[in-house]
């Protein structure tokens, strides 16, 4: 795991919320995107990654 919550520059979709969770809990990308799109099913998951997506800075350049 690693110590930084940052939304990375590369390897992201949309905002990069995924790829910055997958990185910090050493998950696969794929099923952090799975997660998303259940709790998207249940109507949750939109509004957890937007708040994510404002709340997690951007990895520096």
């Amino acid at each position: 795991m690693t110590t930084a919550l940052e939304r990375p520059r590369r390897g992201k979709i949309i905002g990069g919320v995924c790829a910055a969770l997958s990185a910090r809990f050493g998950l696969p990308k794929f099923l952090v995107r799975l997660g998303f799109v259940i709790f998207g099913l249940v109507g949750i998951g939109e509004i957890v990654y937007i708040a994510l997506w404002i709340m997690i800075p951007k990895a520096p350049a």
